[in-house]
């Protein structure tokens, strides 16, 4: 990879909005208004945005004229034929079902394939996911490699499954109790790290040989498949639509937010080469998310998603792209900021319980540090933490916690400068320089599924 310093963005900018910070009193009120939880924020209070990669990129000028030929028919769009083709041609996928987002996606696929008691086996699955699996009665299984969970260990693939824990699991349970094996490339949940080439092909081949199938969470393909050509051997001299087409044959299907790796505001997919399993997807798709050829989006975003997949896999975007969440990460390591090493391509996490060891997993200190962050600067994080992945055991009552303590700074694709990330590294290093002063959060009410979005806090 070329140092970010050796070059400039493979863009230029063509319009602006305006932002604005607000003032500390400001921020307090609106913070204490919305529970304590930035989710409640409206964003015109946030000054930097890093809430999520979801849905928040700015396209380029070539979507924006597809979108003015888009063809709105009820069945038959021209502009689904268009995603069709092109998700063919970049993922080896014939049959292609959108959704209105990823979780869209989700719901079908598990609503195909988890009955009540089944597990579901990946590295780490995410929110939506693992909610969606739950809500089906299911268990979701998350096996990746013991580095993974280690956030100052440095280790080119920390998205890798452990295969010796998945034929365990396989053996334990039976090909019977195992709905499907679902890899999310990159690993969302452990700091957007990568899954190697040699870790997917040993994973679909321990599958095949038990019957089970495959599926991505492809949100992030085109970053994963980046890291491979980076990091591992026999991949510098492959293109990324290369590298992702080979990605792409080691599984059965993939479900994927395009609202990542897409470019666009809005929109996901199912696909797959099974004709009876996309007869079945259409089946529900048609309930949940609209008819075949449009699933709840208009003509113009098919387009556009379909313009910005072919834009996603250019290098020259990619290098820029993880090159400024590498920045990130190396000027939050400069001001003394616990991250996960190496950062991973779609956002810096920082560790809170390295940040806070003074704070138990019990009072919420990843929410503590995203309530501080936005009280600093007006930067809006995620609590990818206790919030979000904490739950009740079911038989014991006992609370569980997750292994990982973490604050996702997300960071849109093609939306900030380096300025920007400036800002936000040196508003974490002054809340590093006052942490032992930092308390933490009660939770004073909560939803029963995927609480973290709607949950209110107080601090202790």
């Amino acid at each position: 990879m070329r140092k970010r310093s050796e070059y400039a963005e493979p863009y230029r900018i063509k319009m602006v909005e305006l932002i604005r910070q607000t003032s500390r009193s400001r921020r307090e009120e609106v913070l204490r208004e919305a529970g304590y939880n930035v989710f409640n924020i409206p964003s015109q209070e946030v000054y930097i945005d890093l809430l999520t990669d979801s849905g928040t990129s700015a396209m380029s000028d070539n979507q924006w004229a597809g979108l003015m030929i888009g063809d709105e028919a009820y069945a038959g769009s021209k502009n689904f034929y268009h995603l069709r083709d092109t998700v063919s041609e970049l993922l080896g996928f014939k049959y292609v079902l959108p959704t209105h987002q990823g979780r869209g996606a989700e719901n079908i696929l598990t609503t195909m394939l988890v009955k009540p008691g089944d597990r579901v086996l990946g590295n780490m699955h995410f929110d939506t996911t693992e909610g969606h699996i739950r809500l089906k009665g299911g268990e979701p299984v998350n096996l990746v490699i013991k580095e993974g969970y280690e956030t100052a260990t440095r280790h080119p693939f920390k998205g890798n499954i452990d295969t010796g824990r998945l034929r365990e699991e396989i053996r334990r349970y039976g090909r019977d109790r195992i709905s499907f094996i679902n890899i999310t490339i990159t690993c969302n949940s452990n700091g957007g790290q990568p899954v190697s080439m040699a870790n997917i092909r040993e994973v679909s081949a321990i599958a095949r040989e038990h019957g089970i199938k495959v599926f991505f969470d492809a949100a992030r393909f085109a970053e994963n498949a980046y890291f491979i050509k980076e990091r591992e051997e026999g991949y510098a001299n492959k293109t990324i639509a290369e590298i992702s087409r080979e990605m792409f044959s080691y599984a059965d299907g993939c479900t994927m937010s395009t609202k990542k790796d897409g470019l666009v505001n809005i929109g996901g997919l199912f696909a797959t080469n099974d004709e009876a399993l996309y007869r079945t997807a259409g089946q529900w798709g048609i309930v949940y998310e609209g008819f075949l050829t449009y699933g709840g989006l208009a003509g113009r975003d098919l387009e556009a998603m379909a313009r910005g997949l072919r834009e996603v896999v250019d290098e020259a975007y990619l290098e820029d792209r993880i090159g400024q969440v590498g920045y990130l990460g190396t000027r939050l390591l400069e001001e003394g900021v616990p991250i996960i090493e190496p950062p991973g391509g779609h956002g810096v996490y920082v560790d809170a319980k390295r940040l806070l060891p003074h704070l138990p997993q019990s009072a919420f200190p990843a929410q503590a540090i995203v309530a501080e962050l936005y009280l600093e600067a007006g930067v809006r994080a995620v609590e990818l933490g206790t919030a979000a992945f904490g739950r009740k055991d079911e038989k014991t009552g006992e609370q569980v916690f997750p292994e990982l303590e973490l604050v996702r700074l997300a960071v849109p694709r093609r939306v900030y400068t380096d300025r920007h990330m400036d800002v936000v590294a040196r508003a974490l290093g002054a809340i590093a320089g006052r942490k032992d002063k930092i308390r933490g959060m009660k939770l004073v009410y909560e939803a029963p599924v995927l609480r973290h979005f709607t949950a209110r806090f107080e601090p202790l």
